[in-house]
């Protein structure tokens, strides 16, 4: 009990200063930690350290004019004015710049806050005998030395960026995701980002204080970047970090009392010190979790390559050996894909070492053939050698991207054999009874009935007339289709096939 006293609390006994310096960390902890979620969605972290560097220019300026126009001593509040002033400049000449130019922002940033960072220091140099700032506080910043006046002005602007985010939070949070569809639904883009700026401004002012330009960006964008490791929802990534921030400052001023340092290092230090163990605990983005997930993980192409063995082989199921023979990969890997497969459903075990395909199995199966044999299809159309596209159509029927498949088939004009004359399975998880598709898709013996006609061409044809698929003719380049039970037969091309939309029966109905 004694150690814990002196450990925590007699560091506080006596020393008022002490304990205003942690209430004006953690008044600017909040605020920074909410400004710096918005900056790392927008992926703006280098902005908040031009602002801090372009205060030299501010604070020197505010300091000048006071003394050499007005003949008064600096005043706090006139070089924060000048400070603000230099912040918002360099926000509005980036702007400028990467509007009006071929250069991209975070270039503009590199230019405009050096430049202006040059134009504070040039300012400090030549007028010397004026301005009388102590650089190395400016610099690392002194939380200790924070005074009533200094920690209402943390309070207000805590105060305000608060009022901001929750008043205009579902704006701040669009602009941040989406500014296009923002700007589409008639929100003021351009004004909510100025908006933004003007309170990451605040908090840098502020935040200049308790870590120095140097340090700010520490205690701006760690927390934020710590937090977005443990959620997606912004309120809640908000929250985490203003609590990442606070226990920054208490645990910072802490250590710098026990180690006898400078308070501004060991806040940044306990920040990035916490932004390390989230970054490998955090139990959905870590680094930790993510070597377990795909430690667990069963190989996907390797999945895949099982289950078209075994929709190739012979009978109801497949033995092992059969598997081994046909997919080639160390037993280890084997035995763990041929496990994940039947915790996913996949596949059921048999007896004999042997597995059989589920119905779920079967349909991926079904969906891996087609895949491999519409890039057949598409690669013969390019020329590529008949020896090598097997091999290569192999390597593509992993890509999972069902859009793309469905794209190459509807552009090949939906063949239904591949280059070795086998039949191409019908895309079945777009013809489900009852669903909508283009009559292109049907093949022989389907039936349905139509829903839409476009206008280009009417074919005859009215909506709830039943169609019934015949063979392709012209090297399936031509759908044939009986109307209303054999009354008409309709011959149609590819794109007009596309013009008509239909309603595929139920399957009773349907002669495949």
């Amino acid at each position: 009990m004694d150690a814990f006293y002196t450990l925590f609390i007699e560091p506080f006994h006596g020393n008022s200063y002490l304990l205003r310096a942690v209430v004006a960390g953690c008044l600017v902890a909040i605020s920074a930690g909410v400004v710096g979620c918005l900056i790392i969605l927008r992926r703006m972290a280098f902005l908040g350290d031009a602002i801090s560097h372009s205060m030299l220019a501010g604070v020197t300026g505010g300091y000048l004019l006071m003394k050499v126009v007005y003949g008064l001593e600096a005043h706090f509040a006139g070089m924060i004015l000048g400070a603000l002033i230099a912040g918002f400049t360099t926000v509005v000449m980036v702007s400028f710049v990467s509007r009006v130019s071929r250069i991209k922002e975070d270039t503009a940033i590199g230019i405009m806050y050096t430049g202006i960072f040059a134009l504070g220091g040039a300012l400090a140099s030549m007028f010397s005998n004026y301005i009388h700032l102590d650089l190395f506080h400016f610099v690392m910043g002194d939380v200790l030395a924070v005074d009533a006046e200094r920690l209402w002005m943390m309070a207000g602007v805590t105060a305000i960026v608060l009022l901001v985010t929750i008043l205009w939070y579902r704006q701040l949070l669009l602009t941040s995701f989406d500014p296009i569809m923002a700007a589409s639904i008639g929100l003021p883009v351009l004004l909510i980002h100025m908006l933004m700026t003007t309170c990451t401004s605040l908090v840098v002012v502020s935040a200049v204080q308790i870590v120095g330009v140097i340090l700010v960006v520490g205690l701006l964008i760690t927390p934020a970047a710590t937090a977005y490791l443990l959620t997606n929802r912004l309120s809640h990534m908000m929250a985490l970090s203003a609590l990442f921030g606070i226990s920054s400052v208490l645990c910072g001023v802490y250590l710098s009392v026990w180690l006898n340092v400078a308070t501004s290092p060991p806040i940044v230090l306990f920040s990035t010190f916490q932004f390390m163990v989230v970054l490998v605990f955090s139990p959905r983005f870590g680094l930790l979790s993510t070597w377990i997930r795909k430690r667990a993980a069963i190989p996907q192409t390797l999945a895949e390559d099982i289950l078209g063995c075994m929709r190739r082989s012979e009978g109801l199921s497949t033995t092992l050996s059969t598997i081994i023979a046909n997919v080639p990969t160390d037993g280890q890997s084997l035995r763990r894909t041929l496990d994940g497969l039947v915790t996913r459903g996949l596949i059921a075990p048999k007896e004999n070492d042997a597995y059989q395909l589920t119905e779920a199995g079967e349909l991926e199966a079904r969906r891996l053939m087609r895949a491999h044999r519409i890039w057949e299809a598409y690669l013969a159309r390019l020329g590529m050698p008949e020896e090598e596209i097997h091999d290569r159509a192999h390597l593509l029927e992993h890509v999972n991207d069902e859009a793309a498949v469905d794209y190459l088939d509807d552009r090949l004009g939906h063949p239904i054999t591949d280059p070795h004359g086998q039949e191409i399975p019908e895309d079945f998880l777009h013809l489900v009874p009852g669903k909508e598709v283009p009559a292109s898709l049907l093949r022989e013996g389907h039936v349905a009935e139509v829903t839409q006609v476009a206008p280009e061409g009417s074919f005859d044809l009215a909506i709830g007339d039943q169609l019934t698929t015949g063979p392709r003719t012209d090297n399936e380049q031509t759908w044939t289709f009986q109307v209303n039970d054999g009354q008409r037969q309709l011959y149609l091309d590819h794109h007009q096939a596309d013009s008509i939309t239909v309603r595929l029966l139920d399957t009773s109905q349907s002669q495949n």
